[in-house]
C-alpha cells in the first residue's frame, strides 16, 4: 500500500479479488453459477454426511470436532494404513464405514462431502476425483503440490456447482477477520512490512511401528510427498498476508537447511524466506525446529502502529504521535502486557472460538447456504503457488519471480 494511494490500492484489491474469486482466470471465465449457484439439495435441517480421507494425526483429530457440530456427521473414513483407519473409525463412532481405497468412499452416494487430510502430494488428485464424484470438498492446507497440480485442481473446482473450501483455518477466525478489517481501514496507517515466525523445538517426527512404514508415516520429511515447514506451517501466515494485501508476491527468495536433525530427512529443519510484493511491502517467514522462543507470531508493521498476533490473541502498539485513548472501542481494550514484546500494547478484544472448529462450521454453513467460502480454491491456489515458489527458491538457491500464469 503506497502512501496516499488508497484509490490505486482499491483498484488493485478489486482486480485481485476478481482473479481469486474465479471471475478472471487463465483461459476461464468462471460464472457465479460455476462456483456455487446451483442448489445442492441440502437443507438447513438436513444432516451433512462427511467422509474423512486420511485418518492420520490431522484427520483423526478433526473427526471429534466434526461430530460435535450440529447437522454434521462423519459417515465414512479412509486410510491406506489399517491401524490409522481403525483409529479413525473408533473416533467417528459405530455408524461410520471404513475404506482402504478413497475411490470406493467416493462411490458412496450417502456421503455428501469429504475432508481431504492425506499427504500433501496426493491432495490434487483426490480433490479432483471428489469434485468429479459430486462431493463438497474441504481440502487441508496446503491445497496442492506443484504448479501443474494446483492448476488442474483450480480448473476442475472452478467448473463445479459444489462447495470447495481450503483448510487455512485462520481465514475463519473472528479475531483475524477483525484484525484484517482494522488494517484495511487504516488503523495502523500504511502497511510497511510483516515479520512472521513459527518456531518449535522437536524433531517433528512421528513414531514408526515398523521401519517399512517410515515414508508412509513420516512423509513430511521427504520432498517427494511434502513441502516441509513451508507447506505445513508458514503457509498459514502466507495466506494471511495475501488476504490483507490482496496481491501475490512479486519475487521470493530464501534459504534453509538440515543443520540440526541429522536423521536422513530431506525437507529442511529450518527455513528463512523473504517475499517482496508489487506494492513494495516486504514479508519475512522463519521456521525453526530446534528453538521454540516466541512460538507462533505475526507482526504487521504500519506507519501509525504495529499489530502483533498469536494463535488466539492480538495487540496493537501505536507509534508515537498516533496514540489513542482506549475505552473498549472497536474491540480494542486497555493496555496489557504482551509476553512476546517489551512494554504494553492494547489488547484487541474479540471473542472467537477455536479457528479449526470455526472453519469446519463455516464449511457446513457454506454447503447449507450455497455460498463460496472465504477460504476457497482461489485463495488456496494463491498460497499454494507461493509455497511452491518458496521451495523452488530455497532448493535452487535463486530468486524466483511470480508469473502471470499463476494468477487464477
Amino acid at each position: 500500500m503506497k502512501k496516499g494511494g488508497n484509490l490505486s490500492y482499491r483498484k488493485m484489491e478489486r482486480r485481485d479479488f476478481l482473479k481469486k474469486s474465479g471471475l478472471i482466470s487463465t483461459g476461464i471465465l468462471a460464472s457465479t453459477s460455476a462456483i456455487a449457484a446451483i442448489s445442492n439439495n441440502i437443507g438447513a435441517n438436513s444432516t451433512i454426511n462427511i467422509g474423512v480421507i486420511g485418518t492420520g494425526s490431522r484427520g483423526a483429530g478433526l473427526i471429534p470436532i466434526l461430530n460435535r457440530i450440529e447437522g454434521v456427521q462423519v459417515a465414512a473414513c479412509c486410510d491406506v494404513l489399517p491401524f490409522r483407519l481403525e483409529n479413525g473409525l473408533k473416533r467417528a463412532g459405530n455408524k461410520a464405514k471404513g475404506y482402504s481405497d478413497y475411490r470406493k468412499l467416493l462411490d458412496n452416494k450417502n456421503v455428501d462431502a469429504v475432508l481431504v487430510s492425506t499427504p500433501f502430494n496426493t491432495h490434487s488428485n483426490i480433490a479432483i476425483d471428489a469434485v468429479d464424484a459430486g462431493k463438497h470438498v474441504y481440502c487441508e492446507k496446503t491445497m496442492a503440490k506443484g504448479i501443474k497440480g494446483i492448476q488442474a485442481l483450480v480448473n476442475k473446482a472452478s467448473t463445479s456447482k459444489n462447495i470447495f473450501q481450503t483448510g487455512h483455518q485462520y481465514h475463519s477466525s473472528r479475531l483475524y477477520n477483525h484484525v484484517v478489517k482494522m488494517i484495511k481501514n487504516g488503523e495502523i496507517g500504511e502497511v510497511i512490512s510483516f515479520d512472521c515466525q513459527w518456531n518449535r523445538n522437536g524433531d517433528w517426527r512421528r513414531k514408526v511401528p515398523d521401519a517399512s512404514l517410515e515414508r508412509a508415516i513420516n512423509w513430511r520429511m521427504y520432498r517427494e510427498y511434502s513441502g516441509g515447514l513451508t507447506a505445513e506451517l508458514s503457509s498459514h501466515q502466507i495466506d494471511f498476508i495475501h488476504w490483507i494485501l490482496g496481491e501475490n508476491p512479486k519475487k521470493i527468495m530464501g534459504v534453509g537447511g538440515i543443520d540440526y536433525w541429522k536423521d536422513g530427512r530431506e525437507t529442511y529443519d529450518n527455513t528463512h524466506l523473504l517475499f517482496e510484493y508489487p506494492s513494495g511491502v516486504k514479508a519475512t517467514f522463519t521456521c525453526l525446529t530446534s528453538n521454540a522462543l516466541g512460538d507462533y507470531q505475526i507482526r504487521v508493521h504500519g506507519s501509525k502502529g504495529t499489530i502483533q498476533l498469536d494463535y488466539t490473541k492480538a495487540w496493537i502498539y501505536y507509534e508515537k504521535g498516533f496514540e489513542k485513548e482506549i475505552a473498549d472501542v472497536d474491540g480494542v481494550s486497555g493496555a496489557t502486557k504482551n509476553p512476546h514484546l517489551q512494554g504494553n500494547g492494547n489488547l484487541i478484544n474479540v471473542q472467537s472460538i477455536d479457528p479449526t472448529k470455526q472453519a469446519l462450521i463455516d464449511f457446513k454453513d457454506a454447503i447449507v447456504d450455497n455460498k463460496t467460502p472465504i477460504s476457497n480454491v482461489y485463495t488456496g491456489a494463491s498460497t499454494a503457488v507461493a509455497v511452491q515458489l518458496s521451495l523452488d527458491a530455497m532448493y535452487s538457491e535463486k530468486i524466483v519471480h511470480w508469473k502471470d500464469e499463476y494468477n487464477f
